[in-house]
């Protein structure tokens, strides 16, 4: 690390701290959180960090074509949704095929009733699910986070990181309400659908890696 990145916050003005912290948030592949930066930056404090951040996404809420957002237990800087359209021309995302009704109805499924094994997922939605899931899977938008302490010991399955990052959210709190689900998906929802016990950690977190096989006990301590 660079001798102006240790300085003191008294040896360096607040724009040279915030041109830095948006440069980290910037470069980070995935959202980086106050705790990551300010590792980063030691020995500035996480207080001074969070404060850098909030002022940065003051900044970002004037016109242009990005903006901060705080997704995932970190902070990214995102192209605003109204101009996706351009840039998936750019990457020419619009061949990308997208997720079929009866994914989407499923990874709903996932989201609201995790942890949740396949033979739960097709009881709710009335249609073996094996093919859905496996699709999910290999979008990365769920896991297998352990198995069920049942007779067979059935697969456990919960969203991603992926997951949270795909659909804007911070946390498993910012689930939308299932009825506002069913809205913006277009379809309705199955009825034994229900709201989510408030949490913000996802099932098991840390406990295995994606895809990887638990034993069910995790802590759901969320690892950042």
């Amino acid at each position: 690390m660079s001798d102006e990145a240790v300085a003191s916050t008294d040896e360096r003005d607040l724009s040279d701290l915030k041109a830095i912290v948006e440069a980290l948030i910037f470069a980070s592949p995935e959202p980086i959180s106050i705790r990551a930066l300010a590792k980063l930056l030691e020995p500035e404090t996480t207080e001074i960090v969070a404060a850098v951040v909030e002022a940065l996404r003051t900044d970002y809420q004037r016109p242009g074509g990005l903006q901060l957002v705080e997704v995932a237990g970190g902070f990214q800087i995102v192209t605003r949704p109204e101009l996706h359209e351009w840039v998936r021309r750019l990457f020419h995302e619009h061949t990308t095929k997208k997720l079929s009704v009866s994914a989407l109805e499923t990874l709903a499924v996932i989201a609201y009733k995790q942890p949740i094994t396949a033979p739960e997922i097709t009881e709710i939605r009335g249609v073996n699910a094996a093919g859905v899931v496996g699709t999910l899977m290999e979008r990365k938008l769920i896991k297998i986070v352990g198995r069920k302490q049942v007779v067979g010991r059935p697969f456990l399955y919960g969203t991603t990181r992926e997951f949270l990052e795909r659909f804007g959210l911070n946390d498993l709190s910012d689930l939308p309400k299932v009825e506002d689900m069913s809205e913006l998906l277009g379809f309705d929802l199955p009825s034994s659908v229900s709201e989510p016990a408030p949490q913000t950690a996802l099932p098991f977190d840390g406990a295995s890696g994606d895809g990887g096989e638990a034993d069910g006990e995790g802590s759901g301590e969320v690892v950042h």
